[in-house]
């Protein structure tokens, strides 16, 4: 009858809550004080209720008297074949009030709030970390331990958890599965791939404060602004040269060890690092998975495509800091700061004369062995400089300007021209013009100013040169007479 008016006379002293049965009362007092009277003879588990370790015995018998009738799956209690046919039914009653996202049981409704509260219960007692999740603090707490129980049968390797276990395990089977539908490459994990795909979309959702250049990968950025903030925390113990990223000190070290350990299986070439070497593959396969977003050109290498792309952006995020010239490249900055700095890192092995750039070395050295690398498809004719060939190809052509050996005078006479320049078919009328051609062609300056050291082809040009040096030194003369003794 107490079903039907409700009433329930017993009631907890401790917490007020009230109960239709007296040894309802009692079972719930054990709350309080703690007793659990029914213990299982398998295991040291101890229940405050009979049916509890009635329930808890069946893991023991193996007992599972609930089916699903759906696909027969069995379950030790009824609670469980409850909660499992809401498979089943698709019902979820159990709907967070803040994004509408419905759950199946309330205790993952629970932790599904926890998002929006950013509550975190479950606390590091090692460090200050903290968890919504106790499975997650389970799984952090093996940091501290060093716990690693799940273990690879391949390599005999060990992981904290069975996700990143699964993941190796990939490695010898071979296993990719999420492949790009783009170019058809594949991975082994789904994050791998969503990166890799921010190849085609052009997608750069990490940029710097600094200059605003965007970049795929978080980890990138993280690099990049230690160009801006100089740090380079990793440290040569060899040489004592530092490096913004571990992995270039790695390369680094190898310039010590002479290793090489990555090699082409192709044309057995070999590399410091795998990235040289997976770039160097496309080479063979031809590949070149870098697409420009502005035009249809495509690249091997993403840092080509990277400077490519600043053609259409017109970005230059490299200042100079002795002027305010800036360049897309960071390459051409260094070469240009050396106009600042006087550096000529470049030398000539032939004679003294050094360079701020390695290109105009080799031109220049070709002065010293001759090589005619730039042949005339017309004669057969070779020269050491593509601008000497472009001269040269005008003796092809209809107006030939320098092909005439006779040209006529006002007065109706003649005049011959007799020294040939071999080097382009420039003829001259006088032998001193004709020495002087050569000059150039040889590097050879024969007059030098004993002021300043600078050396010219020819004596008027030392003239020439000398008047601009007296008319300055007299100019700060009259404008800074303090200046001169």
């Amino acid at each position: 009858m107490r079903v039907h008016t409700g009433e329930k006379p017993h009631t907890c002293d401790q917490c007020g809550k009230s109960f239709t049965r007296k040894q309802h009362l009692q079972g719930h007092m054990r709350i309080h004080t703690g007793e659990k009277p029914y213990a299982c003879d398998q295991c040291e588990k101890s229940y405050s209720e009979k049916r509890s370790l009635d329930l808890h015995m069946r893991i023991h018998t193996g007992e599972k008297p609930f089916t699903c009738d759906q696909c027969e799956k069995r379950f030790s209690n009824k609670v469980n074949l409850d909660l499992h046919m809401r498979i089943h039914t698709g019902e979820k009653p159990f709907t967070c009030d803040q994004c509408g996202t419905s759950f199946t049981q309330r205790p993952h409704l629970k932790k599904h709030m926890r998002i929006h509260t950013g509550e975190k219960p479950y606390a590091c007692d090692q460090c200050e970390k903290s968890y919504s999740e106790k499975k997650s603090l389970d799984l952090h707490m093996r940091i501290h331990t060093g716990e690693k129980p799940f273990m690879c049968d391949q390599c005999e390797k060990r992981f904290s958890n069975k996700r990143n276990l699964d993941l190796h395990m990939r490695i010898h089977t071979g296993e990719k599965p999420f492949t790009c539908d783009q170019c058809g490459t594949s991975f082994t994990q789904k994050p791998h791939l969503k990166r890799h795909m921010r190849i085609h979309t052009g997608e750069k959702p990490y940029a710097c404060d600094q200059c605003g250049k965007g970049f795929a990968e978080s980890s990138n950025l993280n690099v990049h602004m230690r160009m801006h903030t100089g740090e380079k925390p990793f440290t040569c113990d060899q040489c004592g040269k530092t490096f913004i990223g571990a992995s270039d000190l790695k390369t680094h070290r190898r310039v010590h060890t002479k290793e090489k350990p990555h090699s082409c299986s192709e044309c057995g070439k070999i590399f410091l690092n795998r990235k040289n070497l997976k770039a160097h593959q496309r080479i063979h396969t031809g590949e070149k998975p870098y697409k420009c977003s502005h035009c249809d050109k495509r690249f091997r290498l993403s840092e080509s495509l990277t400077t490519h792309e600043r053609i259409h952006t017109g970005e230059k995020p490299y200042k100079c800091s002795h002027c305010d010239k800036r360049f897309s490249q960071l390459s051409h900055l260094k070469t240009h700061k050396r106009i600042h700095t006087g550096e000529k890192p470049y030398k000539c092995s032939h004679c003294d004369k050094r360079f701020i750039q390695l290109i105009n070395l080799k031109t220049h050295e070709r002065v010293h062995s001759r090589e005619k690398l730039h042949t005339c498809d017309q004669c057969g004719k070779s020269f050491s400089f593509k601008t000497h060939l472009k001269l040269h190809m005008k003796i092809h052509t209809v107006e030939k300007p320098h092909q005439h050996s006779l040209r006529s005078r006002p007065d109706g006479r003649t005049r011959e021209k007799p020294y040939t320049c071999d080097q382009f078919g420039r003829s001259f009328t006088d032998k001193g013009n004709f020495k002087r051609q050569t000059r150039i062609h040889i590097g050879e300056r024969p007059y030098t100013c004993i002021q300043c050291g600078n050396s010219f082809i020819s004596k008027q040009n030392l003239k020439n040169h000398k008047r601009i040096v007296v008319f300055v030194y007299r100019c700060n003369l009259i404008n800074h007479p303090e200046t001169f003794p």
